[in-house]
């Protein structure tokens, strides 16, 4: 059998997505059998089976580059869009766009994420997550590169989409690489890149307007010089391109016969014994012992069963929860990609300087950078994250209300308004963490989630851009926006609430 992630191994890590609260079975008295198992059924003893099995842990040497490729890798999920935001009134008048066609490019992001954020379960079973984030690194570097290159609207289109494939897949396995290396520490480790997530936004938000103009003015170089962050960002994946099992110190596997070690359990197949977590079996017509209590089996045949793999891997298709959470994830995205590609224009229009536009831009993305660290946080302490929807929610009324009424006049309060409003992506991505118990769950989660959500954004700053070319204002694409804050409100409460998707499906 081919070695797979052991991020896909509901085996090599606790049952509990945060650590906050037990697994339903890890104080059962010894030599009681794991609910909803057949008699039939050969499984591993795993840390719910057995409590004196401890979760193996992750080689510190491995801990190092996953973090800083994590830091690295979430810095480079925004500056290409942000910084064509920046910029967009630029490229539109080098690229001859009309506002219909830069509603398009605004478009491409959530459109990119939605079509390669599917993929990245397949890859990351393939390869492996880290393998895969760090060629979605080398996608962003690329794309980044051939985009000032382009010499009309499909080429820049084109190496902008190339660009997004490399960040859909980054962001539908960051949670993944969370779980996998910190399986308690999810709460610390999603604000942590959230953080270094929303700190590159802003940043690339801030600082595209003033480096264009030293760089002589030339848009195409003030977009190009974000390849130099991506390029970076590559580095510290490369020496874990082969770590399979997660970095698990002394974790060996070998098939066909031969014994697997991991946190001293071995096991033997093919007839041979089997011992973890203490307890030990020998299988066609031997004994079993499991946690002390001696078993004898029938000598007829059995097959090794899969079901802790499909217990892990629920079909979220079925689950309600996973679905509220995906239109969540979307309207969220819908908001925040509205706000990166035309909230600078608004306040250029409404008579701000450009420079000054980019500055506010930067204000609501940085405000993510404290909040992306205390909202997972917060979240992962609540039994229920419906407060915590509803007060960004709130905060998100307040600020396009303000726009609405007076775009420039209270330009600052409306930028930190819609920054705390933006603070629903960390929360959405910890809530994906939550809202399953397994790590194989959380990779079929998030890729659902955030393909929806993705799909769900496409349309949004597409029929900005539409509503703004033709109305000849802001007020209807801002009434819009603003209406968005209501449902966002109603399915985050609903996907907030204390399950998770292996109750439903």
């Amino acid at each position: 059998m081919p070695d797979e992630p052991k991020t896909l191994d509901p085996a090599a890590r606790p049952a509990t997505t945060v650590g906050d609260s037990p697994a339903p079975d890890r104080d059962r008295p010894a030599g009681t059998a794991p609910r909803d198992t057949e008699a039939t059924t050969v499984t591993q003893a795993t840390p719910t089976d057995a409590p004196a099995a401890p979760a193996v842990p992750v080689h510190r040497r491995v801990l190092v580059p996953v973090v800083l490729g994590l830091v690295l890798a979430a810095l480079n999920l925004r500056p290409a869009i942000t910084s064509l935001g920046a910029l967009l009134e630029e490229v539109s008048e080098g690229l001859h766009m009309s506002g219909s066609v830069a509603g398009v490019l605004t478009s491409v992001p959530p459109l990119c994420f939605a079509v390669f954020g599917i993929t990245a379960p397949r890859l990351a079973r393939r390869f492996g997550p880290a393998a895969v984030v760090c060629a979605g690194m080398a996608a962003i570097f690329a794309g980044l590169v051939l985009r000032p290159l382009a010499g009309g609207t499909a080429a820049f289109l084109a190496a902008s989409a190339l660009a997004l494939m490399g960040i859909a897949v980054s962001n539908v396995l960051m949670p993944v690489i969370v779980k996998r290396y910190f399986p308690d520490r999810v709460g610390t480790m999603t604000g942590l890149y959230s953080m270094a997530l929303a700190l590159g936004t802003s940043v690339a938000a801030a600082a595209t307007v003033p480096m264009t103009d030293a760089l002589g003015g030339d848009w195409r170089l003030g977009l190009g010089v974000w390849a130099v962050l991506a390029a970076l960002a590559v580095l510290p994946w490369l020496p874990l391109l082969r770590d399979r099992d997660g970095g698990r110190a002394g974790a060996s596997r070998t098939d066909n016969g031969a014994s697997r070690t991991g946190a001293g359990a071995s096991r033997t197949d093919n007839g041979a014994s089997r011992t973890g977590a203490g307890a030990s079996r020998t299988d066609n017509g031997a004994s079993r012992t499991r946690a002390g209590s001696p078993r004898m089996d029938t000598g007829a045949p059995r097959t090794e069963a899969k079901a802790p793999a499909q217990a892990a891997a629920p079909r979220v298709t079925r689950s309600r929860t996973a679905w509220a959470l995906g239109a969540f994830f979307g309207l969220q995205a819908t908001g925040a990609y509205i706000t990166m590609g035309w909230m600078p224009q608004i306040f250029r229009d409404a008579g701000v300087p450009a420079s000054t536009a980019g500055v506010l831009l930067a204000v609501t993305m940085v405000m993510g950078v404290p909040l992306a660290f205390v909202i997972p946080r917060l979240a992962t302490r609540m039994k229920t994250q419906g407060p915590i929807v509803v007060a960004l929610a709130l905060c998100g009324l307040g600020g396009y209300t303000g726009l609405f009424l007076a775009p420039a006049a209270g330009a600052w309060i409306w930028a930190v308004l819609l920054g705390v409003s933006n603070c629903a992506f960390p929360l959405a991505l910890t809530m994906i963490g939550l809202r399953s118990r397994t790590g194989a769950g959380v990779v079929r989660l998030s890729a659902f989630a955030q393909s929806v959500g993705y799909l769900i954004s496409i349309p949004g700053p597409l029929l900005v851009g539409v509503l703004y070319q033709h109305s000849g204002g802001w007020g209807l694409p801002i009434a819009l926006m603003g209406g968005l804050m209501v449902p966002q409100m109603i399915v985050g409460i609903l996907a907030g609430r204390d399950r998770t998707v292996e109750d439903e499906c």
